[in-house]
């Protein structure tokens, strides 16, 4: 008999299925998962796990597949207040006709807050454990998110026109200083620099913000190259490509996460390859408001870091990750006319562990190994949609429903246990929700 005492710890996860997603495309059958505190310590196979480990809790998941959390790489989250208010409409028509105007007249604190708190319990529902935020008060959303104990990376927002935010550019960059400073240390919220798009935001303002991002080691999330609209109308301003004018101020690098890129020429796809930059794909969207594709495949196959996003609930209109990865493989496939491009292992990465790089949060959270963060889906495969069961990968990919998530874990922390939020009150989030429709639907 060995004389080994099993080490205690916080959780033992024991499931079916364990897709890591790194390394690359590995599917593990009968494991479990170790977490002590808000760490992973270990993943081996179950009978391993029960001899080395003295767990005060254990969690059995004999029809599940156990995944990273998903990671949304570009949102709006109070914008799900104002799902399916402007639908069927271009891009430039639906901001600039509808959501801004409609914005101007409730946009504070506390929609902010309530529509941060109904997306949370959405992406909890579906597996999604960190969210890429892009939206004015930052700190309310911040502030929010630090509440409900989920991973957020928080846009510091620029644009050149005066908001309820900020009314000047000093001020914009003031205010994104403060709440920079407020969040530094933080163990679930960060920041970025939030700039809108190149058609918003002046060379002035980008200069600063370059000169800040290096400055406060922080990435910088903008929408970048939307629609044809968008690259034609900066070309007639400065004889430059948008992608053209930011390698000129010098923000192509690898703190960059550019959104949606569905005007790409193959010199572009190379630089982003050569200097690092993640490019987040937003299909769902882009179908919706007719921007365009984005060549996934083509910047993948480059090398390019490819995240995936929902967008806000007012363009898409939902926070459906599993619904998102599933539309980025069939729309790649499509695009790149091939039906090999873009599998189902690639889709995962990118709504996991690429999305998290993008973030820079990749060395943190992304993919289920030892010392990262225990951020944690279950997701049951014995519905009847999801049998029979031939490869797990392909599965999740092409035919689970965010329904199927039984189980979410943040840091450690059990947000979702058996398709229940925990410490969330969904009729209290639901009677918020219909008053802030019949606020904005009586404008």
């Amino acid at each position: 008999m060995s004389d080994i005492q099993p080490q205690p710890v916080d959780l033992l996860i024991e499931a079916r299925w364990v897709v890591p997603v790194e390394p690359h495309g590995v599917v593990l059958e009968d494991h479990a998962v170790a977490v002590q505190g808000d760490r992973i310590v270990a993943l081996l196979p179950i009978a391993s796990a029960r001899a080395a480990y003295a767990p005060r809790e254990t969690v059995c998941l004999p029809e599940h597949a156990l995944i990273p959390g998903l990671v949304n790489a570009h949102t709006h989250n109070p914008m799900t207040l104002l799902r399916g208010l402007a639908d069927d409409l271009p891009l430039m028509v639906w901001l600039q006709q509808h959501i801004w105007p409609a914005e101007a007249k409730v946009i504070g604190p506390e929609f902010v807050r309530d529509g941060v708190e109904l997306a949370v319990a959405e992406m909890l529902r579906g597996g999604t454990t960190c969210a890429n935020e892009n939206y004015f008060f930052p700190d309310a959303i911040g502030a929010t998110y630090r509440k409900l104990g989920f991973r957020a990376v928080v846009g510091l927002p620029v644009i050149e026109f005066p908001t309820a935010w900020a009314k000047s550019q000093d001020e914009y960059f003031e205010r994104a200083s403060a709440v920079h400073d407020s969040f530094l240390g933080d163990a679930l919220v960060s920041t970025a620099f939030a700039p809108h798009a190149p058609y918003t935001v002046s060379d002035e303002s980008f200069e600063r913000i370059r000169m800040l991002a290096d400055q406060l080691d922080i990435p910088v999330h903008l929408h970048l190259h939307e629609t044809a609209h968008e690259v034609e109308d900066e070309k007639q301003k400065s004889g430059l490509r948008p992608f053209q004018r930011l390698q000129k101020l010098g923000l192509v690098n690898d703190r960059l996460i550019a959104v949606h890129m569905t005007q790409l020429t193959d010199g572009e796809i190379a630089a982003c390859a050569e200097a690092g930059v993640s490019v987040v794909h937003c299909p769902e969207s882009n179908l919706k408001l007719a921007s365009g594709f984005c060549p996934a495949e083509k910047l993948r196959k480059a090398g390019v870091n490819l995240a995936i996003g929902t967008d806000g609930c007012a363009s898409n209109n939902d926070l459906d990750m599993f619904g998102e990865l599933r539309t980025a493989a069939l729309l790649a496939k499509a695009v790149a006319q091939d039906a090999a491009a873009f599998d189902a292992a690639s889709a995962l990465h990118a709504a996991t562990l690429g999305s998290a790089k993008a973030m820079g949060l990749d060395a943190k959270i992304g993919s289920i190994e030892a010392g990262k963060q225990a951020d944690l889906a279950a997701v049951r495969l014995s519905d009847l949609e999801t049998q029979p069961l031939y490869h797990v990968a392909s599965q999740l990919a092409y035919a689970t429903g965010r329904h199927q998530v039984s189980d979410v874990w943040i840091a450690g922390r059990r947000k979702l246990a058996a398709r229940e939020l925990v410490d969330m009150d969904i009729d209290a989030i639901l009677a918020r929700t219909r008053a802030w429709r019949e606020r904005i639907a009586s404008h």
